[in-house]
């Protein structure tokens, strides 16, 4: 970190006082980014947005040409729910609009103008396996569009089976357990033409609706449903993410924004326990996102803001493309946000449509969150590395990535509308060189990204604009960093085995390593946790129901590290000794709402009089309500249970069980504790 002043030159007569020195302005915001912390390396399908058959703009040349400029690498097609209506043989969707010169190939064109790929929405609501695999055939064996990823249906949950529907579905059965059936008939179809593709099955993103909810005659929810009849053929799972919310503008949902990692976390928790050790091969798309699905402030500079913060968001939290919903969408509610007209529009170009006598600029005009999006690709592009940065200020956000060339790109956002901030830049792993940083800047009065280098802005300290951007990019000192060890990177470290206090990691090795460091992600910061010249290890003293992120360096023989391999994030289970046993069941859930019961068995050979059970919630948004059969008292996400007046000894051997139950809320996902202790004691699970 730069220091806080700097002495100037004594000058004075003799016997005359020093000048004071001079004090620079004191920074507001403090931003630690570690080159040593890989949060995960960008796709080639990072960026991505939708595109619609019922968008007449869609395929004009001057689509391509921006988001080539933005860097998208996935398009997304035919468009949201008029997946489940469209058919693409005949370029039909029955009971939708479907505009001229959208059909499959028209928008290839575009895909392929615009150097992207396409994800393509498999009809689920009224095709079969066999028109699917039509197209498969036609895309990738007719016309070699090598066509990867493939999502059976789209917002499935959405078919009137929890009550409420939106979604198109012709099957009679429209349960989880009915689709799941049909994802594995998709995907032997699909896959019999081309055995190269990535087919994906829908999930609802957790603490969004219908999450937890069970629907009449089912024994799970929709999730665990699909997964568990799933994990085996699919390659991705595909979810969504609107802030919703009762206020609608952006600023709220870019503090909503900060539920997002916990929800993306869960799922990939969900795959863990459907796949097993299988679980790293399936990845999460997150193909629609925004502030809203309508009524919001979408076109005005905040939602640019949002866009930026929420790419990267999705990206740092294990997602490998977040999709924008939408290319073009159409004028809707007409506001005035920051000073300029807000078309209440979902696109990020103009549709060129009116809301009343209130028309939106020329079509293809980019809105701010097209330029919250080219932003992001200021920061580095296909097989750079997302690394760990962090802000003291909740206002201001920051990304970072570390460029394959050596190069740190670092990316500070000021949610602040009144005032700009001032930001101390400190690194771990990374000494930038003396060279003047390359700067771009989106903000009040910029018409596009532009190139501010050269101004105020050093390696050390730069000044964000109040609602605005600024990219920063720095060159390493000349002898640092991953570029000057003769160490490659290793692999992505594998969890071999795990119990209650200890967990086996192996990676591949890497060229040129002398030993392997393995260190745990805490934020911005890294411990050392592990070392040895293999090319395994294993941690110990590990708290039971704790959750790690690890990453693995190797240092070259004269210690000079390489670059972190990709993260891995695992949580150790209970001991499968112990002198008590737990079982969480949840009997039901209403999507912010649930009803638990526990059952508690001793398991040592001597009675317990007078118990406790303590657990700690996963998130800061689950709590306890009400309860039953004890006392409940929580404290932050400490939840401690003592027995009821009167009540009896806990047999010893498992002789008797206790039980209680507590309506619970929560305000997004909903995992399960982890570990349960009675009387300070932890104990098994199941």
């Amino acid at each position: 970190m730069a220091a806080a002043f700097a002495l100037l030159p004594l000058v004075g007569t003799a016997g005359a006082a020093p000048a004071a020195p001079r004090t620079a302005a004191a920074a507001d915001v403090a931003v630690r980014v570690n080159t040593q912390a890989s949060l995960g390396r960008l796709t080639d399908v990072a960026r991505g947005v939708n595109a619609a058959v019922w968008d007449a703009h869609m395929n004009d040349p001057e689509v391509a040409g921006l988001m080539k400029a933005a860097d998208v690498g996935a398009m997304r097609y035919p468009g949201g729910s008029y997946a489940d209506i469209y058919h693409w043989e005949t370029h039909t969707a029955p009971g939708g609009y479907v505009a001229p010169g959208t059909g499959f190939d028209a928008f290839m064109g575009t895909v392929r103008a615009a150097g992207a790929q396409p994800i393509l929405i498999a009809n689920y609501g009224s095709g079969t396996p066999e028109e699917a695999a039509g197209w498969v055939r036609y895309a990738n064996i007719t016309k070699g569009y090598g066509a990867k990823y493939w999502e059976i249906g789209n917002e499935i949950y959405g078919n009137g089976h929890y009550g409420n529907g939106w979604e198109h579905d012709e099957h009679p059965d429209k349960s989880p357990r009915e689709y799941a059936r049909n994802v594995r008939a998709y995907a032997k179809a699909m896959k019999a033409v081309d055995p190269t593709i990535k087919i994906g099955a829908v999930l609802t993103t957790p603490g969004h609706w219908p999450d937890g909810v069970v629907g009449e005659g089912d024994p799970g929810d929709w999730n665990h449903t699909v997964l568990s009849e799933t994990a085996d053929v699919i390659d991705f799972v595909s979810v969504h993410w609107y802030a919703g919310g009762a206020d609608t503008t952006a600023d709220a949902a870019m503090r909503r924004l900060s539920g997002l990692p916990g929800e993306l976390r869960e799922v990939r928790a969900q795959l863990d326990r459907y796949a097993g050790a299988d679980s790293p091969r399936i990845g999460i798309a997150l193909t629609e996102i925004n502030t809203n699905t309508g009524g919001a402030r979408l076109t005005a500079r905040p939602n640019g803001l949002f866009a930026a913060d929420a790419f990267l968001t999705a990206l740092e939290n294990g997602v490998f493309t977040v999709d924008w919903w939408n290319t073009h969408n159409g004028a809707g509610q007409i506001t005035t946000v920051d000073g300029e007209t807000d078309y209440g529009d979902m696109g990020m170009l103009s549709s060129g449509g009116c809301t009343g006598d209130v028309c939106e600029p020329p079509p293809n005009t980019p809105f701010h969150p097209y330029y919250g999006m080219k932003m992001t690709a200021e920061l580095g592009t296909t097989g750079d590395t997302l690394v760990a940065a962090a802000s003291s200020a909740q206002d201001v956000s920051t990304h970072a990535v570390h460029r394959r060339d050596g190069r740190l790109s670092v990316l500070l956002i000021n949610k602040n509308p009144d005032a700009a901030r001032t930001v101390d830049l400190e690194y771990a792993g990374f000494t930038p060189s003396g060279a003047a940083p390359e700067v771009s800047r989106y903000a009040r009065g910029d018409s596009d990204v532009t190139d501010v280098s050269g101004g105020d802005a050093s390696a050390s300290r730069v000044t964000v604009p109040p609602y605005g951007m600024l990219a920063v990019t720095l060159s390493p000192k000349a002898g640092t960093g991953p570029g000057a060890s003769a160490a490659g990177t290793p692999g992505t470290p594998r969890l071999e085995a795990v119990t209650d206090t200890t967990a086996r990691l192996s990676w591949q090795g890497a060229e040129g390593a002398a030993r392997y460091l393995v260190q745990e992600r805490d934020g911005a910061h890294t411990r050392l946790v592990g070392e040895t010249t293999g090319t395994s290890v294993t941690l110990r003293n590990l708290p039971p129901g704790s959750t790690h992120t690890v990453n693995v360096l190797a240092a070259d023989a004269s210690g000079r590290l390489s670059a972190p391999s990709a993260p891995l994030t695992f949580t150790t289970g209970t001991p499968s000794d112990a002198a008590c046993a737990v079982t969480y069941h949840r009997d039901t859930s209403w999507g912010n709402g649930f009803v638990a019961t526990v059952t508690v068995r001793n398991l040592s050979d001597t009675p317990i009089t007078g118990w406790t059970v303590d657990w700690e919630w996963p998130t800061d948004r689950q709590s306890v309500s009400s309860g039953w059969n004890a006392t409940f008292h929580q404290t932050g996400r400490h939840v401690r249970v003592t027995a009821p007046e009167g009540a009896g000894p806990l047999a010893p051997d498992g002789g008797s069980a206790v039980s209680f139950g507590f309506v619970g809320a929560n305000d997004g996902p909903n995992p399960d504790p982890r570990v349960f202790r009675l009387n300070g004691t932890a104990c098994s699970t199941g």
